[in-house]
């Protein structure tokens, strides 16, 4: 049926799937958590707390051991900002799901994270092997972006697809 190497390959990658299948049932989550508790940053807080507590009780099921603090501390400033960074996207998610839709929000979240990997990869930053922008890659952000059109103004010009109902 599929070798052990197909496997190996398809197993990652149907996980990436799956963590992209549960996006948009995270961003409304957070935003009806927040219009519940008055705010969507209650959403945003109330999201990361829950996922703190699955994360410890990950750590102490699977016995994970200490962390390395010291290795941690010695590292370049960057290894810090991803938390910093997950919080305003659960935040804008909480904010912003309510306005623009699911895939209004998540196309446009992946738009900005292909356009901004293609400039990361391209000057090879935070320790990534570079990776030049040639036409293909240019080609692919500008077919992201007319995707995130269509998907969003459904056939609209292209100043209102990305407009917020009610004018706000």
């Amino acid at each position: 049926m599929f070798s052990k190497a197909a496997l190996l390959a398809i197993i990652p990658a149907g996980l990436a799937l799956l963590a992209g299948v549960v996006l948009p049932f995270q961003a409304a989550s957070n935003s009806a958590v927040g219009r519940a508790l008055g705010h969507p940053l209650w959403g945003a807080l109330t999201s990361l707390l829950v996922s703190t507590a699955v994360v410890v009780a990950a750590l102490l099921v699977l016995r994970v051991s200490a962390p390395n603090l010291g290795k941690a501390l010695q590292g370049p400033w960057w290894l810090w900002v991803g938390g910093v960074l997950g919080a305003l996207y659960v935040a804008a998610a909480a904010a912003l799901t309510p306005k623009l839709g699911a895939a209004g929000f998540l196309l446009l979240v992946v738009a900005g994270q292909i356009i901004t990997s293609v400039v990361v990869d391209h000057f090879g930053l935070m320790g990534l092997t570079q990776k030049p922008v040639n036409l293909a890659r240019v080609l692919g952000v500008l077919l992201i972006i007319g995707g995130v059109l269509l998907v969003q103004g459904g056939g609209a010009s292209a100043a209102s697809a990305l407009a917020l109902p009610g004018g706000k």
